[in-house]
């Protein structure tokens, strides 16, 4: 089997040693070292590390001090977390459909959502490759918008130079499949030093010395052990990208042209870190998604399906007072794309053979 994602974090195990022989387990230095060289990545003045990327958000909107219907504009095609993020913080939900290209919130579509109680724009960079924060940023500013980036998917990525994160307050998932992982953990980043040492407060129950509270806070603290397993990553995220780079370019050269298969794009100024490879596979393919999923699973290749439906299309969010009119005929782009994606391996560990594997068995099922 040739799997979808590898975790690989056997360089970690000397400073792993370190923090147990220490007796510094939690929010010690290690976490401090991680949070310096995450911000170095991100190229913003602040890295605040958090137990898990849900948190990352939660506590993102949390220091804005948004009030009951104040309103988080954000894509209907994502992971739940993004969703469950804004409910947690008590806001109102509005979505704005997506673009085929990017996978990415349509900044048209956005500005067309904006009313009067908006006040956060958060566009999700999906698979690994940001939102088009050329328009999505200026837009946010016209409006007086605070830009809470989801870039749990995109360490490393980047806009015309610029980095993930570094458009407004960025929000990273630090979980085992992401390419960079401490097994859970989360980043938020931001050049703000008071929304900083807002979040760094928050984070460790409102104290900012022991037993001296100055919020109702939370234990969102990320621990030494987890800090540890992600430095060494960090110190080779460029070498980790560039294999996925690399793997990408070879599964599109190998792969376009496939009847009814659409791979993906690299847009034009966009740092593409490929968290995932995600075709498209279209109306006029030889098999439909989930048979090309079931036929490539069977043929030893892994396979997954991000993701299957709109993020609020389940009986658990119908109705939800803080999702008011969410219907899926409102975002046709999106539910179309939910049909038709399917990830195909593209992780560090694959080698030339296994890339030619994937190529070859996703052409032959496909009748090309």
């Amino acid at each position: 089997m040739i799997p979808l994602s590898v975790v690989d974090v056997r360089d970690a195990e000397d400073l792993v040693v370190e923090v147990l022989r220490s007796g510094s387990l939690a929010q010690g230095p290690m976490v401090k070292r991680f949070e310096n060289a995450f911000a170095g990545v991100a190229g913003t003045k602040h890295a605040v590390a958090v137990n898990n990327g849900t948190t990352a958000l939660v506590a993102s909107l949390q220091v804005l001090d948004l009030r009951p219907g104040d309103e988080v504009i954000t894509s209907p095609f994502t992971f739940v977390a993004t969703l469950n993020a804004i409910l947690e913080a008590g806001a109102t939900v509005r979505f704005a459909d997506i673009r085929r290209d990017d996978f990415a919130m349509d900044p048209d579509a956005a500005a067309a959502a904006i009313g009067p109680r908006t006040k956060v724009l958060m566009p999700v960079h999906l698979y690994g490759q940001t939102a088009d924060m050329g328009k999505l940023a200026p837009l946010a500013a016209e409006h007086g918008l605070h830009v809470v980036e989801d870039s749990a998917q995109a360490i490393g990525a980047s806009y015309d130079g610029r980095p993930a994160g570094s458009f407004g307050i960025g929000c990273f998932s630090l979980y085992a499949t992401k390419n960079i992982t401490t097994a859970e953990g989360g980043v938020i980043t931001t050049d703000d030093d008071e929304l900083a040492d807002r979040l760094r407060v928050l984070r460790n129950q409102g104290m900012r010395a022991r037993y001296q509270y100055e919020v109702a806070g939370h234990n969102y603290r990320m621990t030494d052990l987890h800090a540890a397993v992600g430095i060494p990553q960090l110190e080779k995220l460029d070498e980790l990208t560039a294999a996925r780079q690399a793997n990408a370019k070879r599964l599109t050269d190998g792969l376009a042209g496939t009847p009814g298969l659409d791979v993906p794009q690299v847009l034009p100024g966009r740092e593409h870190v490929w968290h995932q490879y995600t075709v498209q596979v279209g109306p006029h393919a030889f098999l439909e998604r989930d048979e090309l999923a079931a036929a490539l699973t069977e043929k030893g290749i892994g396979n997954g399906i991000y993701y299957p439906k709109i993020v609020f299309d389940y009986d658990c969010y119908r109705g939800h007072p803080l999702i008011p009119g969410a219907s899926v005929a409102d975002f046709p782009v999106a539910a179309s794309v939910a049909s038709q994606v399917l990830s195909l391996p593209v992780h560090p560990k694959l080698t030339e053979s296994h890339v030619d594997t994937i190529i070859e068995t996703v052409r032959e099922v496909l009748g090309a």
